[in-house]
């Protein structure tokens, strides 16, 4: 994913401190990663930077506790403090209720005074202190409320505090022996307290100042001298200072740092709502593009990704927010084309084609010469303009057909695999030339496309065959469909007039209509997963198996409608088993999406694995699962031919996710590659299609018994499976 002039500061948390999800955050651009150190002790900090640097290489940030009054550690994640009652806030550790609590560090007590106001957890509760005591401060509570654990406190005069705990000594000690680079002082008040943080860092450390009092503010240009960075901190600044200054504040802050040529960066509540939902509210969408507008350098999630629901979700829109930002201004501010900046991978040449006839176009396809075309002619013509096969736009000329043979890669460049001709016969051929446009008809005589003949060409079919399918043996079926269609071919634009008719339309997803989705749900890495059968558990082990181990968002199940051929499962039951497995949440939730597609098979072994990647590629996924066999027939491509291909191609903008066949270990109870023990018992497709159209039962371990219980249903509403 391309890097952002803007950075993003993600702190990692009890919700974030996971292999997977510190992988995304890292392909998603995140460019530091944050440690709060107020919540981390030195003893559980070297597990925590191994976790982190063992999936990424992208630098971590200690941030210090530093001289800041916070709520002790209570037994219980709250408590609530009820107004007008009396309470005490010990010295010692004490386990923290209604009646007594404690601070930390716990010798603060003894610098409050009679009459000191503290505001506790964001000013959700203020208390005064009425006495002093051996246990400690007697607290008088104004305003009640919910107290949480380690929550910072404010006393309503400056109480001087060094700007370093021993908590924080001793992790910075801990970032030294890893050879951490960046570190982040909180509640800088001087420059003294940068010079103390720079003397127990390594002589080159990014040092981040925090401004988040009145003594930071008042002594901003000093603090900044000393300073690589600054990061506003609007949470515990609006402590001291009034709410409503808070903008005004941030934009001098802001002004100054780039005055001084020092980066700065914003924090707090940038996406608070996100901790709990999964969008934004309008107003923090709205903040943030200000805070960029004022010239931030950089933003901060905090609990949005420390302990919130959904930090994936939380680093994409900030990652959407900063591109949009970024992307070019409109000449007039007013116009806004609906154009959603999206974290999808980008489709194959760059843009999604879309073809599709105009009104007017289709009104004058009566008064066209009409080609009658094959059906499979038909299914490309809808693929192309929906933008399935992008970047064509229509049916290969002579060229760029050649190109694909000898190069794999279009004129341009861009790597493409499969021919895409359309075979005309010759003698409806001379009835039209160059630079007409004609209508593509079906077998019924009905117009679905029309084509603008940019060439008419002949090629050689037996060698055309032999580099396309690796033979020229009719015995082949992509050869046969080759040569049956004869060796004369029109080039051109297609632009689509009427969809084929279909039963399951309300499956059917286009490309553009399956980037919807995905963004929609926040998605922007995607396992595609190409299906012609039931599911069975091989399938099923493989597709849950992908997301683990590549930490996708989702994945999409993609059965194809395909020309009927004699044995091949319908499409109802299909779609049947995958809605089952749905409906019985046997799928992770909320992580599968179900939708068809209209194509048909080549055969073309390699070539099509890396076609049909692309298409989902086209439709919006990053990754594409494959077996060791995948697209071919017989014996006419050699066995690891398809990994061999595709190491020799480059990348090609989609990753594949390979996996050898799936069997079932006896021993173990559980899945894996079939050479990978003796006891492993091959998932048979034969027996399973045999099963059930017998109507026997069929190991739960080959497929689950749900399923199968529902195709057998079909069966007994004589419903049929296979075509026949």
């Amino acid at each position: 994913m391309k890097k952002n002039k803007k950075e993003i500061l993600c702190t990692l948390g009890p919700s974030s401190l996971d292999g997977q999800i510190i992988k995304r955050l890292d392909e998603l651009g995140v460019g530091l990663f944050r440690i709060n150190l107020s919540h981390t002790k030195a003893h559980d900090l070297p597990s925590i930077i191994e976790t982190i640097q063992c999936n990424t290489d992208v630098p971590i940030c200690l941030d210090t506790e530093g001289a800041q009054v916070r709520t002790g550690d209570f037994v219980e994640n709250q408590i609530e403090l009820k107004e007008n009652n009396i309470v005490c806030g010990h010295r010692r550790k004490v386990p923290g209720d209604a009646e007594s609590f404690n601070f930390y560090p716990n010798n603060i007590v003894d610098e409050f005074q009679i009459g000191d106001f503290i505001s506790i957890d964001f000013n959700s509760v203020l208390v005064q202190v009425i006495g002093i005591e051996e246990d400690g401060a007697i607290l008088r509570v104004i305003n009640g409320g919910l107290v949480g654990r380690n929550k910072a406190v404010t006393v309503d005069r400056d109480i001087a505090l060094a700007p370093l705990t021993e908590n924080d000594q001793a992790c910075l000690a801990i970032g030294m022996e890893r050879n951490l680079s960046h570190y982040a002082l909180s509640f800088a008040s001087c420059s003294e307290d940068v010079e103390k943080i720079r003397q127990l860092t390594r002589n080159d450390a990014f040092i981040i100042s925090k401004i988040e009092s009145l003594l930071g503010l008042a002594h901003l240009v000093e603090i900044a001298t000393a300073s690589d960075a600054l990061l506003i901190d609007r949470g515990d600044l609006s402590r001291q200072l009034p709410l409503e200054r808070i903008p005004e504040v941030q934009k001098a802050i802001i002004q100054s740092a780039k005055d001084m040529n020092r980066k700065v960066y914003v924090a707090t509540n940038l996406l608070e709502s996100m901790i709990t939902h999964p969008t934004p509210t309008r107003a923090e969408v709205n903040d943030i593009y200000n805070t960029l507008l004022d010239g931030a350098d950089g933003l901060v999630l905090a609990a949005e990704t420390a302990i919130g629901d959904h930090p994936i979700a939380c680093a994409s829109m900030v990652v959407k927010m900063v591109r949009n930002f970024e992307k070019p201004k409109l000449a007039d501010p007013l116009e806004y084309p609906f154009d959603p900046i999206s974290l999808l991978v980008e489709p194959h040449g760059g843009s999604l084609v879309q073809c599709l006839a105009s009104v007017k176009e289709c009104e004058q396809v009566t008064h066209l010469i009409q080609l009658s075309v094959s059906s499979t002619t038909l299914l490309d013509c809808e693929q192309i303009a929906h933008g399935t096969y992008s970047p064509l736009a229509g049916f290969m000329d002579h060229q760029t057909c050649e190109a694909v043979l000898e190069t794999n890669r279009l004129p341009d460049g861009t790597i493409w695999t499969m021919p895409i001709l359309l075979a005309a016969p010759e003698i409806a051929a001379n009835s039209f030339g160059v630079g007409d446009r004609i209508a593509l008809a079906g077998a019924n005589g009905k117009v679905y496309a029309t084509l603008d003949v940019s060439e008419i060409f002949t090629m050689d079919l037996e060698p055309l065959a032999q580099k396309w399918f690796n033979t020229t043996s009719k015995k082949h079926p992509g050869v046969a469909r080759l040569f049956k269609g004869g060796d004369r071919f029109v080039a051109g634009d297609v632009f689509l007039v009427e969809r084929l008719p279909s039963s399951h339309r309300h499956y059917e997803l286009t490309p553009a209509q399956s980037r919807f989705i995905f963004a929609h749900k926040g998605w922007s890495k995607v396992i595609g997963f190409y299906t012609h059968n039931p599911i069975h558990r091989g399938h099923e082990h493989i597709q849950l198996k992908a997301l683990e181990d590549t930490g996708a968002d989702g994945l999409y199940i993609n059965p194809v409608i395909k020309p009927k051929e004699y044995g091949d499962f319908m499409l109802g039951p299909i779609m049947l088993s995958y809605q089952t497995m749905l409906d019985f949440g046997l799928f992770p939730k909320g992580k599968v999406i179900l939708g068809t597609v209209a194509a048909y098979s080549r055969y073309a072994g390699p070539r099509e694995l890396v076609f049909t990647a692309l298409c989902r590629k086209n439709m919006g996924c990053s990754h594409y699962i494959f077996g060791s066999d995948y697209a071919g027939v017989e014996d006419f491509h050699a066995l690891g031919a398809n990994q061999d291909f595709i190491e020799n191609l480059g990348d090609f903008g989609i990753q594949l996710v390979f996996f050898d066949t799936v069997g079932y270990n006896t021993s173990t109870a559980s899945y894996g590659p079939v050479s990978d023990s003796v006891n492993m018992l091959a998932i048979d497709d034969k027996q399973i299609r045999a099963s059930l159209r017998d109507g026997k039962s069929i190991p739960d371990w080959m497929m689950r018994e749900v399923v199968q219980d529902s195709l057998r249903l079909e069966v007994a509403k004589n419903q049929t499976l296979f075509v026949e």
